[in-house]
């Protein structure tokens, strides 16, 4: 009997272990705020760190333990040890570097994919009199787009409609292929303010319509200024979510207005393509962009862009 009990235990743990999605805990239960960053004056040395609150700086992990590695997606990769040695460094209060002498840079580079939603808001798409997506509607960005959260946006020589989009996105921490719809937070690793810079003439106009092209130059995938953890934010999907421009303001409404949901996206892609530590999605941008003013309102060269996801804060771009 002891022998048959346990070839049955071998045998569940097995399948447990090779169904991806089932029995997962989430990547952390801790409320933490993760970024990467670079000490002004050494700005080719990138680092990952935690936000200590109290001492207004940053936690250097590496400095704290020399096995954590230099990058954000690196540091994803390790699963739940990296995001136990950072609370481990959080609550020591140690290796603390102040943000005066720090530059912040996006929260994650070089991620495998960015994911990205069009037509995500219930609100977005009224302004535009759209019907309501029966389901997501993907595209994407290359990764090479990303830029920081208080880095230039570079208006590029062949676009002359440069238009802005603040999105809530969020990045995976954990592999996964045909996720469940109510585990797929799980893989959350947490939540970011992303900027869904677009040039509309490439999007809308030129290039058979197709947007690839209009949402990828260099700089128009501004990211920060932080990643938080999903233990850190009370709901995600009722968050207010706002854009100025010049500090006046041009979007402003509440994530409660997203179509389909993190959770619904994670299951709905993860359908099509392996997710991976560090995978970027963006969730799609609410009413009051650029191109379907009355007149159309674009970007120019000094504009300063700002974008403002409650409880995960803001980031600043000047358009150069």
């Amino acid at each position: 009997m002891r022998v048959l009990c346990g070839l049955w235990f071998n045998l569940r743990r097995l399948r447990d272990v090779s169904s991806l999605g089932t029995f997962r805990r989430p990547l952390s239960s801790d409320a933490m705020r993760l970024v990467q960053f670079c000490r002004k004056g050494n700005e080719g040395e990138i680092k990952v760190g935690v936000e200590h609150e109290q001492s207004h700086g940053v936690i250097d992990l590496k400095a704290f333990d020399p096995s954590m590695p230099p990058t954000m997606r690196e540091f994803l990769e390790l699963g739940q040890k990296g995001m136990d040695c950072a609370q481990r460094a959080l609550s020591s209060g140690q290796c603390i570097v102040p943000h005066s002498d720090i530059r912040l840079l996006s929260p994650v580079t070089g991620p495998d994919k960015v994911v990205c939603v069009g037509m995500n808001y219930k609100d977005h798409c009224l302004e535009q009199n759209a019907p309501i997506p029966t389901e997501p509607i993907i595209f994407s960005k290359f990764p090479s787009a990303i830029t920081g959260p208080y880095d230039d946006i570079i208006l590029p020589n062949k676009s002359q409609k440069v238009d802005w989009e603040v999105e809530l996105a969020f990045v995976i921490g954990q592999k996964g292929k045909h996720i469940k719809e109510e585990e797929a937070l799980s893989y959350v690793a947490g939540f970011t303010v992303a900027n869904d810079v677009s040039a509309r003439d490439w999007q809308m106009e030129k290039n058979g319509k197709q947007w690839l092209l209009g949402k990828t130059f260099d700089t128009f995938c501004p990211l920060g200024p932080a990643l938080i953890t999903t233990a850190a934010l009370k709901d995600v999907h009722n968050l207010g979510i706002r854009c100025l421009v010049n500090g006046g303001v041009v979007q402003d409404s509440n994530t409660n207005q997203l179509i389909f949901k993190t959770e619904k996206l994670i299951a709905w892609v993860s359908q099509f393509v392996t997710l991976y530590p560090g995978d970027v999605f963006l969730t799609g941008t609410p009413p009051g962009v650029g191109v379907f003013r009355k007149p159309p309102v674009f970007l120019k060269r000094g504009d300063m862009v700002e974008c403002q996801i409650d409880e995960i804060g803001s980031i600043r771009n000047t358009v150069v």
